[in-house]
């Protein structure tokens, strides 16, 4: 079929990215300039700037920004050590492995000031990763991220692997303009930044026009296209809260990034990166955090966030710090006197024993216990839910979702705590059906939920996250009649919901999935036109109108491209393989199933689709063989071993 040699020819095609190039003509980007550029004018914002987490994100390893023990001091975990230590004024860290190796590398940054640092070791040029032992600043101490981990230098998971990578996973939110530059034939890394830590630029946009218009008092010509009137490409508009939100959500969320580093400030975040949904492992059945997810899917369930408050209403921008001690922050808005810029809140007075049943300054007094629950990642970090959910003790029945009550009373039932607050608040509106008991039934048997979890999706008071990971759970159970019950959505305001109705057509009939997704592909969201293009790939056509080929093939190009990107993801080869096997291109399969081993050899779908891809082609030997690798990698793995007597 004519689009499928395109689709082909476009994905399998491993051309390098092109790096922006700068230029006078019109609609040009201006050049980034540095944060220190922004001091002399901007005085007050700097000092607070410079003693934030956002400033101090990624560090030289100098003596006053390295906190950790480094007199000679060890660690010792499973009978292995680490020794810290100096030596001729470098930061240095001795390594013992379970394989019996030991290594000395230098220290060549921090990651962090609290409540722990972290280092960072290059282990070939250009290649950094992330050291699981890290500095417990609050206790001063050394202790290990994943205590319980036992891992060889050979497994993916190991500080050394490929998912310690900081190039691929860490650099870009600790960086300002940061480019990744991977490349995947060598296999190495080049990448670049204008400076470590996230300067005033990282949010901004690029400082070069802004500088020459106030010293100038005029927006050169060639910028104008790309800035607004004082020369930056993302304006913090008081009128606009989604665009302040998705600039910082750029790195608060849990996301798959397009491209290849830091999107210019400014870019929609649909237009940069796949937000994660409401997965099992990331969040609780109702939408509560279990993982780390970095408040941006949280926030988005709110109903503040549905109201148009913004991160600033909170957080002071500069230092990163709250705007207000304690329950200050809260009560700005929610109290007796309200705030004008949200009309519909009820007033009333909520920092109150009357409200919240607990001794006025105790923990359970504040907001935050009850509406903002904390789980602790990374052994000691702290980080709030910012749903700002009413505890629903009532779900723990139907769900397996967490409350804030029995989170402090330990000793206590969700039981008790329902009906504690059943009497306490008999009018409260925040009982009754929630999307959390279709979820938590969903995850068990999608296909027994169809119906409920379609309602959900159509249900446009519901936040597009939840109305999204609804038809997310609708896969492995979709239909013909549930793709066409939720065509309509294809042409819904929001784009992740437009994105998960694209996937769901998946299985619908073939002219049916073409007539709907057609015009998806041309679609002002690129998260949507990625999802749709996806879903054609497979689709029997000979032929498209001229149009309708031109927006396929774009989509297919920018599809390939973001996947190369991340040609360093192991996830990212099991996604070319299955596309492969799509287009019935082996050699490309067998190719990227090869790759995704290499950078993770715990990746036991690729080892099972590579020994079927050698055992279909007529290479019984070479399939055996395939599973006696994977085995070696992964012993006793039931998909293996299935895998080996289905052979």
């Amino acid at each position: 079929m004519i689009l499928r040699r395109v689709a082909s020819a476009l994905f399998f095609c491993l051309a390098a990215l092109p790096a922006f190039a700068q230029s006078d003509a019109p609609g040009s980007v201006p050049a980034y300039v540095g944060s220190a550029a922004c001091a002399d004018c901007h005085e007050g914002e700097t000092t607070a700037w410079q003693g934030s987490h956002h400033a101090k994100a990624w560090l030289p390893p100098t003596p006053g920004n390295v906190l950790g023990d480094f007199d000679n001091a060890t660690f010792t975990l499973d009978g292995l050590t680490t020794r810290f230590f100096r030596e001729d004024g470098a930061y240095m860290v001795e390594v013992q492995e379970p394989d019996g190796s030991q290594r000395i590398y230098p220290i060549h940054s921090t990651a962090g000031i609290a409540p722990l640092q972290q280092y960072l070791i290059e282990t070939e040029p250009g290649r950094l990763q992330s050291f699981d032992v890290v500095w417990d600043v609050e206790e001063e101490r050394w202790y290990h991220l994943y205590p319980e981990s036992d891992l060889s230098p050979a497994d993916g998971l190991h500080w050394s692997g490929a998912y310690k990578n900081w190039n691929a996973r860490c650099a870009e939110c600790h960086a300002t303009n940061y480019e990744k530059n991977y490349d995947p034939v060598s296999k190495t890394y080049a990448s670049t930044q204008t400076e470590i830590g996230v300067g005033c630029e990282a949010c901004h946009g690029p400082g070069q026009a802004h500088v020459e218009w106030a010293q100038l008092g005029v927006i050169n010509p060639a910028f104008t296209d790309a800035t607004d009137d004082a020369g930056f490409t993302m304006s913090f508009s008081p009128d606009d809260p989604i665009a302040e939100r998705e600039q910082c959500a750029g790195c608060h969320s849990r996301r798959e990034a397009f491209g290849n580093g830091n999107p210019l400030p400014g870019t929609a975040y649909d237009e940069a990166y796949r937000l994660a949904l409401l997965r099992p492992g990331l969040y609780h059945d109702d939408g509560s955090i279990l993982d780390e997810v970095y408040v941006y899917g949280s926030f988005l369930q709110s109903k503040m966030a549905a109201k148009g408050v913004r991160c600033s209403n909170c957080h002071e921008v500069h230092s990163a710090g709250l705007i207000a001690e304690g329950n200050a922050t809260c009560t700005q808005c929610h109290s007796p006197a309200g705030n004008p810029d949200f009309p519909s809140l009820a007033l009333a007075d909520y920092d109150t024993p009357e409200h919240h049943f607990h001794e006025a300054g105790s923990e359970g007094a504040q907001c935050k216990s009850c509406h903002m629950i904390e789980r602790t990642y990374m052994g000691v970090d702290g980080r709030r839910d910012h749903s700002f959910r009413v505890p629903r003790p009532d779900l723990a029945t139907t769900s397996n979702a967490p409350d804030a009550c029995t989170g402090c009373h330990t000793d206590q039932t969700p039981a008790w705590a329902a009906s504690e607050l059943e009497a306490r608040f008999p009018e409260s509106r925040h009982r009754g059906p929630h999307f959390a008991t279709t979820f938590a039934n969903a995850r068990a048997n999608p296909a027994r939920q169809i119906n409920a979890l379609a309602q959900i999706a159509l249900a446009t008071d519901q936040p597009a996250i939840i109305r999204a990971t609804a038809m997310e759970l609708m896969r492995g159970a979709e239909s013909p009649e549930a793709a066409a019950a939720l065509a309509s959505l294809l042409t819904d305001p929001d784009p992740m919901v437009r994105a998960a109705a694209a996937s769901l057509q998946r299985a619908a009939p073939d002219l049916d999935k073409v007539q709907r997704l057609l015009p998806a592909l041309s679609d002002p969201s690129r998260l949507v036109r990625l999802a749709a293009v996806l879903e054609m790939f497979a689709a029997p056509i000979a032929r498209l109108p001229q149009p309708s080929a031109q927006a396929f093939s774009a989509a297919a190009s920018d599809w390939r491209d973001t996947l190369m990107v991340r040609a360093d993801f192991p996830e990212a080869h099991l996604i070319m393989g299955g596309a492969a096997l799509t287009l019935r291109n082996i050699p490309a399969a067998t190719q990227a199933f090869s790759e995704a081993v290499r950078l993770d050899p715990q990746l036991v779908q690729a080892w099972s689709m590579l020994a079927r891809i050698k055992a279909a082609t007529g290479d019984p030997d070479g399939a055996r063989a395939t599973i006696a690798d994977g085995l070696q990698a992964n012993p006793s793995d039931p998909l293996l071993l299935q895998t080996a007597d289905q052979l």
